[in-house]
């Protein structure tokens, strides 16, 4: 494996300064790591970081990464996890682990509907749908929106999809609903990922969420990093932590349901299942969100009638609550500001009306 290979794989290390994810990709199923690279260290090596050593061993990337790799526990020494400030010794391992095999995929074609709300020369703005996954990975090689994307575009000879300098410019998770803008040029990415990386951008996400709220709107900060118990999902530490990576997340409610709320999600940073994580941290998970502990019934009555009322809620929308409303940003070549919604999709629909009917017969019952 050659050193400029560690660049290969940067975009799964920080989301929001290189793959600027809303949300990030998935893990691997089952919380497995996979070896992309091994340094062992010589019989004469004096003691030296760990992100200075691999600094001399690998090209193409910046100390930066390495340690925001280190923060997301991808750098390992002897098989353990460790900070960008272990001091390596000599005949130490020094591995870069992630949540993917070392697998080479190209990028094909593949007819795969989308719904595009906008698009010229430089750029495309997609609505997609819960349940697509946008870019190539574990367990999902095909049928991804990249895939899509390079459909519609293969008669476009300055596109190619297996050319990182152009394609999507952010991404939301596969059961994640939302808009989504894709440079055609690479000069259209440069000035878009530049947008998002300075926050300059208009992002509205909705919600449904658990519980009731004592304010009607608040702000959520905590660095995110990958969860040691299980690495499908990420955690919340505090703010002052050197693990994870800072976040913020401004809310606000817009609708109460009884136990369950509507509410709008701003984001400051565009970290890895953010919306999801944060608002688990403060004890209000996504409806429905498996993940994060949002499938269990955490508010309301415990009857067997409101048991079944869940159930059937959570069956007209079997993922979690979460959908990309609106996006701003300013075109790369005219400069005209541009702002996209999109409507609700019709699960999140039926299900926001079911708990809006399930909230005027509790009012009603209570006045009665």
């Amino acid at each position: 494996m050659q050193p400029n290979e560690w660049k290969d794989h940067e975009l799964t290390l920080d989301e929001d300064e290189l793959s600027l994810d809303d949300e990030g990709l998935e893990a691997a199923p089952d919380g497995t790591l996979y070896e992309h690279r091994r340094v062992v260290a010589d019989k004469g090596q004096t003691l030296l970081r760990v992100d200075k050593f691999l600094m001399e061993h690998l090209r193409d990337t910046s100390r930066a990464r390495i340690q925001r790799a280190a923060e997301a526990g991808c750098i390992h020494v002897n098989d353990r996890p460790v900070k960008s400030n272990y001091r390596v010794k000599p005949l130490d391992v020094v591995t870069l682990m992630l949540d993917h095999p070392h697998i080479e995929t190209e990028i094909t074609p593949e007819d795969i509907p989308l719904e595009i709300v906008f698009e010229d020369d430089d750029l495309l703005v997609v609505n997609k749908p819960a349940g697509l996954v946008v870019h190539p990975g574990v367990g999902n090689y095909t049928g991804t929106l990249v895939n899509a994307l390079a459909w519609h575009l293969r008669e476009n000879p300055k596109y190619n999809p297996n050319d990182p300098s152009v394609g999507l410019v952010h991404r939301i998770d596969k059961d994640t609903s939302g808009l989504l803008v894709v440079a055609k040029t690479p000069e259209a990415k440069t000035h878009l990922c530049h947008q998002f990386f300075v926050k300059s951008t208009k992002r509205q996400y909705n919600a449904l969420v658990w519980g009731s709220f004592e304010q009607v709107e608040g702000r959520i900060e905590g660095n995110i990093s990958r969860d040691p118990r299980d690495r499908q999902r990420m955690t919340v530490l505090p703010p002052e932590s050197e693990m994870g990576k800072p976040a913020v997340t401004h809310w606000r409610v817009l609708e109460v349901f009884g136990p369950v709320t509507w509410v709008e999600c701003v984001l400051e940073t565009g970290r890895t299942h953010q919306i999801r994580a944060h608002m688990k941290s403060i004890g209000h998970p996504l409806f429905a969100d498996e993940r994060y502990g949002g499938c269990e019934i955490l508010r309301g009555q415990p009857t067997a009638k409101y048991k079944t009322f869940v159930q059937n809620a959570m069956s007209l929308c079997p993922r979690q609550a979460l959908h990309a409303r609106t996006l701003g940003f300013v075109h790369p070549r005219t400069k005209e500001e541009m702002f996209f919604e999109s409507p609700l999709p019709e699960d999140l629909s039926l299900l926001t009306e079911k708990w809006r009917f399930y909230a005027r017969t509790l009012n009603n019952n209570y006045n009665g």
